[in-house]
């Protein structure tokens, strides 16, 4: 595997994390919700975007995959996880990347059978181009083209996901 480009610096990831941080404080300012990060991508994402949340909040980590260690996204989604209530509570779902959308929808679909109030989707990278199911993330970090990414919790075979950057790769190489 070699980096082709970096398409997201850490200067680019640390000022957008804040704006996004800045935005949620606005909108769950009389909340109190859960955060649901999603594993193992969002981990570094939520860890960063928490810090300068100043609204009450509980987190909870929940693990969806579709990917396994392939680069191709199978279509089937493993949900596992969540160790809280969450029935008639506000849910701020954390992802890394909306990609398919598969995961995402499945996940989703998954908490509204528990009863939540409301489900708010924050996802650091979103790849417009390989939607393959109807959903908009409320709040994203950057728009990015249909390549594979490593960097800032994403990962290709587990590995990489320590770049402080967010970088495209030929995984051939």
């Amino acid at each position: 595997m070699k980096v082709k480009e970096i398409l997201v610096s850490k200067e680019q990831i640390a000022k957008r994390v804040k704006e996004l941080a800045d935005e949620l404080n606005v909108a769950f300012a009389d909340k109190d919700p859960i955060i649901l990060s999603v594993l193992k991508g969002s981990f570094i994402f939520t860890s960063d975007l928490v810090r300068y949340l100043n609204f009450p909040f509980e987190l909870d980590f929940i693990r969806a995959s579709s990917y396994g260690n392939d680069t191709k996204s199978s279509g089937k989604v493993k949900i596992s996880g969540l160790d809280i209530n969450i029935k008639d509570r506000d849910i701020i779902l954390i992802d890394d990347i909306l990609d398919t959308g598969y995961t995402l929808k499945a996940l989703i679909n998954e908490l509204k059978k528990l009863r939540v109030n409301s489900i708010t989707t924050v996802v650091i990278v979103n790849k417009p181009s390989r939607r393959k199911v109807d959903l908009i993330a409320d709040y994203v970090g950057f728009d990015v083209p249909n390549e594979f990414l490593v960097g800032y919790g994403m990962d290709y075979q587990d590995r990489d996901r320590n770049l402080p950057y967010i970088a495209a790769v030929d995984i051939d190489k």
